[in-house]
This record gives C-alpha cells, structure tokens and sequence, in this order.
C-alpha cells in the first residue's frame, strides 16, 4: 500500500511522513499525473458548452494529489533531503514539467477558457471568480498556450530542461556548505568568540568523533558568530573566502555554466512567448510592472542609501584604526568590528541581549503577539506525524475554539536542509462542497541548537527571522478564499513579503517585547534601557544593508535583462553590476551568482526587488499601526481582513488602499531607516 495514494488516516489528514518511503514517490506521482489527466479530460470532452463552473472552476479542482505528492517531495528535498530523495526530484521533475506541460498547451482546453474568457464581461462574476478567469487566462497564454506546435515542443525542452537545472543548482550550493570545515586545535584561536559559539564547535567536532578540537562551518549559526566576534583575522579571511567563493572555484559543485544555461533559456522562454527579456515576462504581472519602474525604484533607494553607507563606512574605519585596525577595512573584518562599534555606541550587543531570547520563549512571544492582534491560540499536538524529530506541530485555533490550521515548526540545521529560513505548506486551503478545508502551513529555520551547557538563544536578527517567517505562516493560516490558487502567499510576488516584513517591526516595541523577552537563567524581564537601546541601535548601518540589498537586486535583474549570448565570464559579469553599489574592496575569487538559491534555485527570478518593494508597503502599514497603537483590534481586523485573509483574490493594491485608505508612501521606508533626512 502507497500511502502518498490513499486517504491519510492521521489526525486531520495529515502527511504521514512515518509511513513514507523514498520508493513510494514515483509511483504515486506517476499515478496522480494520470489521475489528474483523467480530470481534465472530463473538462474537454463535456458536451455542455463552456462556462465558468465546467471549465475554469472544474480545472483548478483538478490535480489535487499532484499538488500534494509533489509538495512533499520537494519540501523535504530541501529541510531533511540526502543523496536518495535528490535523485528522485531529479527523475520528477521532467515528469512535472511535461504534466504541466501537458495541460498549459493543450488545444481543445485552451479553447474552452478562452470562449469564457471572451464572455466575462456578461458572466456576472464577483471579484474573486473574475480573479480566478484572468488568472487562468493568462496563465494559459503566458505558457505557450497560443503558439505554434514547434514553438510549443520547444517550450517543452526549455520547461524540462529549467527544472532539473534548477534543482542542480540547489544540490551544488548544499554540497558546498556540508563539504566545507574550519578545523581549530589550538584554543588560542578560539580569542574573542562568545562561550555558546565554542561550544557549539565543540559539539561539531564531538559529533565526528574529535576530541579538544572545534569545527566550523559555513552554516550560518556557525559561520555568523565566528565572523563577528573571532579575534584572529587570519582565520577569519580564511573562512570568508571559502563563503563568498561558494561554488565559484571549479570542481563538480561549481555553478557558472548551470548559471549561463539558466539565463539563455530564460531568455529564449520569454523570446518564444513574445517578450525581449525574461525581466519583462516576469513583471507583467507584478506590481512593479515593468524593469524601468523596478531600475528607477532601485536608483531611487540607492541615492539614499549610498551617501549614508559611504560615512557609515568612514565611521567605521576610523574606529577600526583608534583600535589599531587594519587599513583598508577588508570584508573579513566588517563584522568583526561592526559588532565592537554597535557596543562601543549603543552599550549592546548580540551576546549581551541572547540571555533574553531563549528560542521557546520568543515561539511563546510571537503566538502571544498574533493572539493579541487576531485572536488566535495555539496548542502543540505530538500525535501528528513528522518528518525529524526536531519538528513540532501545533494546532491553531480561534477563540471560541473555531479551527484555524496546523503550524509546523522546524528549527535546526542539519546536513540535508539547506541554509536559510522560509515558509512552505502542505496544504492551502480552499472551500468547495460547503467545506472551508483548512491548511497545514510550515516555518522551516536554521538556529542555533541548545548544547549541554545552555539551550538555544536567539540573536535579535534570529528574533526578527522568526517574527518574519511567521508573518508569512499567518498569510497562509488565515487564507479565507473560495479557490486554492487565489489563496494565502498565492499573490503577486512583490507583495507576498508584506505580511512577513511588516511582523518584524513588533520585535522594536517595548509592548511586544514586554510578552516574552526574559532572561533564561534568571526569568527577569528584559531592562527597559535595553529596549532603548535596541531602538536606537535599530537604524546602526541602514545605509549599508540598503545599498546591499539594491546591489543584489540590481545584479537579478541583470541576469534577466541582459542578451545572454554577450555574457562571457560570470565573475565579470557580476563585478561590473555591483560596482556602483561596491562599499568595500571587491575581494578576488569572490561572488554571489553562483550561491544566489534565491535567483537561480528558486522562484524570485527578476524578483528580488520586491524585499525592498515590500519594505515600502510594510514601513507605510506599520505607520498605520502606530497610529492607532500596535495591538488596535480594529487596524488588526483591517489587516487580517484585506492583507491576511484575502490572498490573491483581488489586486495587490486594491487591497492596500481597503486596508490603509490611501496608496503606500515610500517616504515611510525612508523615515523608518533614517536615510529621508541625511541623503
């Protein structure tokens, strides 16, 4: 029996990862593609003429079981994956993409909805089902629906070939992290490192059996830490270079042709389909709109943001020297004495402010905190299956008990989970049948593990990493939508960060921290000039980390802008669109192309602008908030009623102006760094 192919018999028809095995996947995605053609087949050969429920509603209730067997898939291929699982998503991934395939070129279904499509104006539909046409329309049409039979066959080979390009990126960036250690024996070394960073070396080094030895990684719980606070600059180069060299030096992990493959197809895709660049393709259907609007939005941040980076930067050379720094500052020493600065003008640091942040107790605060803002409770249920020992699971409900979804939590780093942090389900919700199905939403984390000495303590950016990921979760928790695709984070990509950015600024209120922040050992309250502090240190190097993300944004939108055939070299590529954004010294062998997951290994391909599109949106809502104050049920209703719940059932913006009752300022980001008044 394949349990990925009957109805799941765990506590609200959960995944049962505990009775799945690597052998069970292929079948039953084998077996659900057949299925779900089965299901569109009935949608063609209906005698009726075409309307909107036997066509356009009766296609998104179509491959259900795909959706399912493939999200578990490709979710654990990247939070709890290994050499087995990689190759299988390699072996489905073709077959996904020529289902897709299958379906988005198909004639005599495409016909159906555009005869629809063509009557919309008299079919009397509400907001949400008209959405739900366009979309479909469009996505038809942006797929290849309406090219010739070459074109499309070529569309198919790009498609394929797309997917497993893609997957292998992501593999060489894994392989690279787990292959990389930084092996001390000399406890000299360890000099200026906090005492939870040691022992979390010692607990690596253990786990491979060494004794009076700690080892590091380029994990970021490990790799972070060591590049702030180790006072041997030697062996901070070395462990930098090894970062930003990342599959960039040659060997069976290096990216550069894979990144040169990419973007050719990409560009030839969006070709086919009737547009110069893969940029313009992408943006058609994002807020953004165009690449102008997103290059003058980006030229718009950095004439801000650079003025304010160059004297951040001056400042903190010139502190490195009274310390008898090094001249010029290199990248290996930015954090080092980033860190020491903050301290010097702030009284606070990292290390000073982790006793406050015990991981279980900041969970505790951010459930308290969307307890207060939308009523909602959470209770942790060990019955429901998991795939690692480290996932939890809560069921989230109302307040008259009314259910709401399941949470899962993941977060520890481990050999088969890639780097970073994100939010991902495995089941969206929808209604259909009078049933309002509710999802089972995850936030998948890489912190620091508790060790023998002291359990996990979070960073203040780790703290605002969770606050983040979990605004997301709340996206998808409270999606109230009647179709799946319109529902939860299925919205235009540069507004989907919204309702996670704008969780972050709770994290800098006093009111918020007051919930949760208490010391580990001592139960104490966070102090009150901690707060301050805290506050006043929130815009420390706002130029810098502005010009930063515009850097990485314009380099996206590089890659996808540019004729791919005048690209030669990969390095040299990235260093001419990263000179007007290059602060410090360009360091050689170095580069982020080859490393970028985000671009190149998942979906923010001509995307990554939308952090900063986003950071517009969330600074000009929080605004609202603290207006009316940041717990205020009524600005909280608005929230959860128009950004939260509505998911991509109307316009992004058309649901802003509901929400706030005017367009987004961009003047608020810029006020909220600081960056408006010294530019």
């Amino acid at each position: 029996m394949n349990p990925l192919l009957n109805t799941f018999d765990t506590p609200f028809e959960t995944i049962p990862f505990t009775q799945i095995r690597n052998e069970h996947y292929l079948p039953a995605i084998q077996s659900a593609i057949q299925e779900a053609k089965s299901e569109v087949e009935l949608i063609k050969n209906n005698p009726a003429a075409p309307d909107f429920a036997n066509t356009i509603e009766a296609l998104e209730h179509t491959g259900r079981r795909v959706s399912i067997v493939s999200g578990v898939l490709f979710n654990l291929n990247v939070a709890e994956t290994s050499p087995e699982l990689m190759q299988l998503a390699r072996e489905i991934s073709p077959l996904l993409s020529a289902y897709s395939n299958d379906i988005m070129l198909d004639e005599v279904l495409f016909a159906r909805i555009e005869q629809v499509y063509s009557q919309k104006e008299s079919l009397h539909l509400d907001t949400e089902e008209a959405m739900l046409l366009d979309k479909t329309y469009k996505g038809f049409v942006r797929n290849g629906a309406g090219l010739n039979a070459a074109d499309k066959a070529r569309l198919r080979e790009i498609d394929e070939q797309l997917s497993r390009l893609s997957l292998q990126f992501s593999e060489h960036v894994l392989n690279e992290i787990n292959a990389y250690i930084l092996e001390i024996t000399d406890a000299k070394d360890l000099a200026g490192l906090p005492e939870s960073a040691i022992a979390l070396a010692a607990q690596a080094a253990r786990e491979k059996g060494k004794e009076n030895t700690w080892i590091f990684t380029l994990q970021l719980p490990s790799y972070i830490p060591f590049m702030t606070y180790a006072d041997n600059r030697s062996l901070r180069e070395q462990l930098f270079r090894a970062y930003a060299s990342r599959n960039f030096m040659g060997g069976e992990n290096d990216n550069q042709e894979i990144i040169l493959q990419l973007v050719k197809l990409r560009h030839e895709r969006a070709n086919i389909l009737g547009f110069e660049t893969y940029a313009q393709y992408v943006l058609q259907e994002r807020m953004a709109e165009s690449p102008v609007q997103v290059e003058d939005f980006l030229k718009n941040l950095l004439s801000h943001a650079k003025p304010a980076a160059l004297r951040e930067l001056q400042e903190l050379s010139d502190y490195a020297a009274r310390l008898g720094g090094p001249q010029p500052l290199e990248r290996w020493d930015f954090a080092y004495y980033s860190e020491k600065l903050k301290k010097e003008k702030f009284s606070i640091d990292n290390e000073l402010l982790k006793p406050y942040f015990q991981l279980e107790d900041v969970l505790e605060g951010v459930f308290k905190v969307s307890g207060k803002l939308y009523g909602l409770l959470y209770k942790e249920n060990p019955e429901i299956p998991v795939y690692h020992p480290d996932v939890k699971v809560y069921e989230v409900s109302n307040l008259d008990g009314g259910y709401v979804g399941l949470l899962y939590t993941d977060f520890f780093p481990r050999a088969g989970k890639k780097s970073g942090a994100w939010m991902t389900s495995y089941k969206g919700q929808f209604r259909e049948n009078g049933i309002n199905h509710r999802p089972h939403i995850s936030i998948v984390c890489n912190f620091t593990k508790s060790t023998s000495e002291q359990p996990s303590l979070l960073t203040f950016n780790e703290v605002t990493t969770l606050f983040h990921e979990f605004g997301h979760a709340l996206h998808g928790l409270l999606a109230d939508s009647t179709y799946e695709s319109l529902s939860g984070t299925h919205v235009y990509w540069d507004f989907v960060e919204l309702p996670s950015q704008i969780m972050e600024n709770w994290v800098y209120e006093k009111e918020c921290l007051d919930l949760f922040a208490r010391h580990y050992k001592t139960g104490e309250k966070i102090p009150e000039q901690y707060i301050q502090k805290i506050k006043e240190s929130a815009n420390f190097l706002a130029g810098y980390n502005a010009v930063r993300q515009v850097g990485l944004a314009q380099l996206d939108m590089a890659w996808h802008t540019t004729i791919p055939n005048s690209i030669i070299s990969v390095g040299n590529f990235e260093q001419a669109v990263l000179q007007s954004t290059q602060v410090l010294p360009p360091v050689e062998n170095s580069n982020t192309s080859c490393s970028f997951n985000h671009i190149f290994g998942g979906g923010y391909a001509s995307g990554y602008y939308s952090y900063k599109w986003a950071e517009v949106l969330d600074a000009d809502a929080f605004e609202f908030f603290l207006e009316k104050g940041i717990f205020d049920a009524q600005t909280a209703s608005l929230f959860r009623k128009y950004i939260l719940s509505a998911g991509g059932s109307e316009h992004p913006m058309e649901l802003y102006k509901k929400f706030r009752g005017k367009i987004p300022s961009p003047d608020a980001l810029l006020r909220r760094a600081g960056l408006l008044q010294i530019s």
